[in-house]
């Protein structure tokens, strides 16, 4: 049986083993204010954490497969990733020699051509094809395309020159055109991302 004692405020409390309805009218509405705040808290953060997580589309283009087994030697082309163009230039070894001949003191953003290729794939060059000026694109990937006076890129906007390795040689870009990360998944396919 249980024993009924009264708080200074008059409201009976139980002694332990249940009698009058257990927990007060008050610890339950609490309880329940609590919980209900609680979900709406969640209901409220959970479309605040979704929206900045990336949308479809860039997920889609985390990473793009590039089949490069058509791309001769002194060609290049422009593909996409992640909504930004990137170049692939398959070197003649006549380029390839020009750009290792480049001094890296004569270079505004000092990088060999080994640094900007993979080992044993120092023929292709791939970089986003965004000047480091204003983020315009160059020219220079398609057949008769100006490309300076450095046989790389050249950039329209404001006269930026790259050579054959993608180096800043001549105008206001201040850095080389970046290269992504990439990696050949087999001979004739490059994953850049």
């Amino acid at each position: 049986m249980a024993t009924l004692e009264h708080e200074a405020n008059g409201e009976p409390i139980i002694d332990g083993d249940g009698g009058e309805g257990g927990v007060r009218r008050r610890d339950f509405i609490n309880v329940a204010a609590l919980s209900f705040a609680g979900v709406g808290a969640v209901a409220v953060a959970l479309p605040l954490i979704s929206q900045m997580s990336p949308s479809a589309d860039v997920l889609a283009q985390a990473s793009v497969d590039v089949d490069i087994s058509k791309i001769l030697p002194g060609q290049a082309i422009k593909t996409s990733w992640r909504k930004q163009p990137i170049f692939v230039r398959n070197l003649q070894p006549k380029e390839i020699a020009e750009a290792n001949a480049v001094p890296l003191s004569e270079l505004r953003d000092p990088e060999t051509l080994a640094q900007r290729t993979k080992p044993g794939h120092t023929n292709w060059l791939i970089t986003l094809g965004v000047c480091t000026h204003l983020g315009c694109i160059p020219l220079g990937t398609g057949e008769g395309e100006n490309r300076g006076e450095f046989g790389g890129y050249f950039c329209p906007c404001h006269g930026s020159q790259y050579d054959t390795a993608a180096r800043i040689r001549k105008g206001p870009a201040p850095k080389n055109l970046v290269v992504p990360p990439y990696e050949f998944s087999s001979p004739t396919v490059v994953k850049i991302g």
